[in-house]
């Protein structure tokens, strides 16, 4: 079974980016208090897949502003940025 597959099994209305590459990205479900639990995806992840299509400079915007901009309601993914636990 798939990350997403598991993730759509266990968090109801669950939100994922798209295409399914994203899904590498994955890398758990965030809690938050009185909140619904949405999926977390790792921000350089993401932005490395992105660049594979495009320079890094464009796809550090392209996600700026196309994907963190992009407001799908309270199921909305969060986007970790890892290197500070590093």
């Amino acid at each position: 079974m798939t990350t997403r597959e598991l993730i759509a099994d266990s968090v109801e209305g669950a939100l994922f980016l798209d295409p399914a590459d994203y899904d590498e990205a994955i890398i758990g479900v965030a809690y938050r208090f009185g909140m619904l639990p949405v999926v977390a995806y790792d921000r350089t992840r993401v932005i490395d897949i992105l660049a594979r299509d495009m320079s890094r400079e464009d796809a550090e915007e392209f996600f700026e502003f196309n994907t963190i901009g992009a407001w799908m309601g309270d199921s909305t993914p969060v986007f970790i940025d890892t290197r500070y636990a590093e």
